[in-house]
């Protein structure tokens, strides 16, 4: 399996891939702050990228449960000129993680090549269109309701079915509006809209999102159904927890994981990719 974007082609086969989060955001839910500034932010990519990061994810708006959005001018602010300095300065592709089709093209202008959408192309319907025009990747992902408010007693009659349903109606929104079937990622989307125990049975049963014959990415580090396990530790603590959930999502049959931890999880995930083609 490839993954197809503007000037990067990635062979799913070989390896799993880390996608390393980058949050310039204030209010992130384990790194507000920390990477805010600009300059901050840069290094913190670039020290990703040596750690063995295969793609780097911008943010620029927290979508952390409850969050209020931010504005258009803020979130262009805060990640476009990240994104264009970095695209001078790195040779593994960008991804900008926005709902919002004009961040994402000015992301795709400034050099990013991948779009990570948490709506699965929902939140703006200019979005699939923007995508395909310049011929970037898109990450489709489940979200029942909105950051606000998706974690306010999420219900499903029929967990698996609902969320292969929406991936399946987002992969056909991409398909129609253009954008390249090599270019497509499914995420279940952990968390977003999920109790604790929807995303340890996702985790569990991964293997059923296959049906979608699309790429799965997995977010799951750092997240608070790791620190319920862990007797409620904060995100900082959530480190092997994280590897756990890593480890499982890749045996169970993820070709990316996002994380915040790159250099340990590239070690994890090394590992597991060993032992699941019986060979180093």
């Amino acid at each position: 399996m490839k993954l197809r974007l503007r000037n990067h082609s990635l062979d799913l086969s070989q390896k799993t891939l880390i996608m390393g989060i980058l949050n310039v955001t204030p209010d992130s839910f384990s790194d507000g702050g920390t990477y805010f500034s600009r300059a901050s932010a840069i290094d913190r990519a670039l020290q990703m990228a040596d750690e063995g990061a295969d793609i780097i994810d911008i943010g620029g708006e927290s979508t952390r449960p409850g969050a209020e959005p931010v504005s258009l001018e803020e979130e262009l602010d805060r990640t476009i000129p990240v994104i264009t300095e970095l695209a001078r300065k790195l040779s593994i592709p960008i991804s900008i993680d926005t709902y919002k089709a004009e961040v994402a093209r000015r992301a795709l202008e400034a050099g990013a090549s991948i779009v990570n959408d948490i709506s699965g192309l929902r939140f703006d319907p200019k979005m699939a269109e923007t995508i395909a025009a310049y011929d970037a990747a898109v990450v489709i992902m489940h979200i029942k309701g909105t950051p606000k408010d998706m974690q306010v007693n999420p219900h499903y009659d029929d967990l698996f079915g609902e969320i292969i349903s929406y991936l399946k109606e987002g992969i056909e929104m991409a398909r129609s509006s253009g954008i390249d079937e090599e270019g497509m990622i499914v995420d279940p989307g952990i968390g977003f809209g999920k109790r604790p125990e929807h995303n340890l049975l996702i985790i569990n049963q991964l293997k059923r999102f296959t049906v979608l014959d699309k790429p799965i990415l997995m977010g799951v580090s750092r997240k608070s159904f790791i620190g319920i396990a862990l007797d409620n530790a904060p995100p900082q603590e959530r480190l092997e927890g994280t590897a756990a959930a890593v480890a499982l999502s890749v045996y169970n049959g993820a070709h990316i994981v996002r994380v915040h931890d790159v250099k340990e999880m590239v070690r994890v995930v090394r590992v597991v990719d060993a032992i699941k083609r019986e060979a180093f």
